[in-house]
């Protein structure tokens, strides 16, 4: 039993089992004045023979406690790890390999303990706050863990989630500036979070030619995200790769000696990224058409070509259907466009999603990442990608029936297999629980904020593996921009706050709308004239005086800034814009 301890010392170890302990907490008299009062969430030290371990309390309770007990009360603490001198300073290692004895003499942890366990190990650690328990103490995060193991932002809306991953984007980017990233802003909040070191695409000016679609992905634009249409999906089927060796053919005409090729045996399949032209695809259903002498049947094809010509002559499909029967191999310029190789000074790629077509995004998203990892694969990882997935429960959902198959399994392989090839990911989720447990499961850092569902809480106290998991029943009551981060990426499961983000790299919220409506917006009746010709112009075709036919157009234009945006209010400079031709 050990003597009794000094002044400074607030309780005793009565009881030890495996990882948890039990603290007898001596009468506030023992305390000095300095001291604070034990309770929930605070860490404390256990000063053993050979090291300090690094504990937390967990429960504090006086029921049942005899009259004549010398402790007030005891507490239930979880042991995290220990403290040991190695000789030249004390170096803090999770675990604890000489657990506490019976009568060991407990301390609310100091200032200077909490700085040796939070104290950044290398050059690779970026500041992301302060701890809650001691704002003197900064909060590091460890970039090489934190990426290479994956990671999540989880929160409800309104608790300062979309802030913080600017925060952690932005730290990132300072640390390591030759880092890609590529960002999917569901929401086009973040176009002007990074200042001219990102890149701003949205269907304006992003060219995502349709043959880099697969099978599935081509077949959920044709049919609008509906299932398809089993005749005609076997009438695709057949004639999209011998499309693919028809353009291989022209392609290759022009080289002397050249013996032609049957299309059929080039052995493109239907997945095959390499280019066709829609007008050979039109021209070989057609063909088919017409060697049919039921009625019945060639309307089948006849459906499907019509299905075709209406999503080409969508405008608002422009950006994949864009020199759809010109050709032309640009799969090297538009990887290179889109993940930023070379960067040229813009590391980072934000895909605003808010302007496509609903229709259209899943499959958009899972081209994007299905590319990402067949990037990294087959550059064996030479060339680092951070993959950030905002409302990641969109296109990765529990619930197999929701959402697009593609889409899920394509951000699975970047969460199973992604590391090997330098492929990393981020997710971002006011909804863990909708979230494919399988996914989140991968991300081995979480930085949790306020949630409130049940469900949610209970999806993350079984993704949690840490001895601290009790810190999750402080989730429900978290403030703005607090936050309990937890996994490999930080030293211990900690509360903590994230810093202040500056005010140009604060994302621009839907919720940042005001109520009051603006005397200087000008409503009136052109007001609501110029809206509506923006509104129709999205959705059909127009001929504006002197705009340059689509075969005269200029090739993708790097657009620094987003586009006009309905979430970022009104003023008279926007209304300006707004009677502006559609182009």
């Amino acid at each position: 039993m050990a003597d009794t301890p000094p002044l400074a010392s607030f309780g005793k170890v009565i009881s030890v089992r495996g990882s948890l302990a039990r603290v007898g907490l001596l009468p506030e008299s023992r305390l000095v004045p300095s001291a604070v009062r034990a309770t929930v969430g605070r860490f404390i030290s256990i000063r053993t023979a050979s090291s300090t371990i690094i504990a937390m309390i967990t429960e504090v309770s006086c029921e049942n406690m005899p009259a004549n007990d010398p402790y007030i009360a005891n507490a239930a603490v979880d042991l995290l790890g220990e403290i040991i001198n190695t000789g030249t300073r004390p170096k803090f290692q999770r675990g604890v390999t000489n657990y506490p004895t019976i009568g060991d003499a407990v301390d609310l942890i100091s200032s200077e303990d909490l700085r040796i366990v939070y104290a950044p190990t290398g050059s690779d650690q970026i500041n992301v706050g302060t701890l809650q328990q001691d704002p003197s103490v900064i909060a590091y995060v460890d970039i090489e863990e934190m990426l290479s193991k994956h990671f999540a932002v989880l929160g409800s809306t309104g608790v300062g989630k979309s802030s913080g991953v600017s925060l952690l984007l932005n730290e990132i980017l300072k640390s390591r500036p030759n880092l890609r990233i590529f960002l999917l802003d569901v929401h086009n909040e973040y176009g002007r979070c990074f200042g001219d070191r990102a890149l701003v695409l949205n269907p304006r000016n992003l060219k995502l030619p349709f043959w880099l679609f697969n099978f599935e992905e081509i077949v959920d634009v044709l049919f609008a995200g509906r299932p398809g249409v089993p005749e005609e999906l076997d009438i695709l089927a057949e004639v999209v790769p011998i499309a693919k060796g028809v353009y291989t053919q022209y392609q290759n005409a022009d080289r002397i000696g050249l013996k032609r090729i049957d299309p059929k045996t080039i052995g493109y399949t239907a997945d095959t990224p390499v280019p066709y032209r829609l007008v050979d695809l039109i021209s070989l259903i057609d063909e088919r058409m017409g060697k049919l002498e039921n009625r019945s049947s060639r309307i089948i094809y006849h459906k499907l070509i019509s299905r075709i010509e209406t999503v080409r002559n969508d405008p608002r499909y422009a950006f994949m259907f864009d020199n759809a029967n010109v050709g032309g191999d640009t799969m090297a310029e538009v990887i290179s466009y889109l993940f930023r190789l070379p960067a040229n000074g813009k590391p980072m790629t934000i895909m605003q999603l808010a302007g496509f077509p609903a229709e259209v995004v899943d499959s958009v998203v899972s081209v994007l990442c299905r590319m990402a990892f067949d990037f990294g694969l087959w550059s064996d990882g030479v060339s680092p990608l951070l993959f950030v997935c905002e409302e990641a429960h969109r296109y990765a959902a529990a619930d197999r029936n929701i959402g697009f198959g593609p889409t899920r399994k394509a951000v699975s392989r970047i969460a199973k297999e992604g590391r090997k090839y330098g492929v990393y990911l981020g997710l971002v989720t006011q909804r863990p629980a909708e979230l494919d447990a399988t996914i989140i499961s991968q991300c081995n850092t979480l930085f949790a904020m306020r949630l409130a569902n049940d469900r949610d809480q209970a999806l993350l106290r079984s993704a949690v593996s840490d001895a601290a998991a009790n810190l999750l029943s402080f989730v429900p009551s978290l403030g703005t921009r607090e936050v309990l981060a937890f996994g490999e990426g930080v030293a211990l499961p900690t509360r903590l706050r994230f810093k202040e983000v500056p005010l140009h790299q604060l994302p621009r919220s839907e919720a940042a709308i005001s109520t009051v409506p603006s005397a200087a917006a000008g409503h009136d009746m052109h007001f609501v004239s110029a809206v509506l010709e923006r509104w129709r112009g999205a959705t059909s075709h127009r001929d504006v005086p002197n705009d340059p036919g689509p075969m005269e157009r200029p090739l993708a234009r790097t657009v620094e800034a987003p586009m006009l945006q309905p979430s970022l209010g009104l003023d008279p400079d926007r209304f300006s814009l707004l009677k502006k031709p559609l182009r």
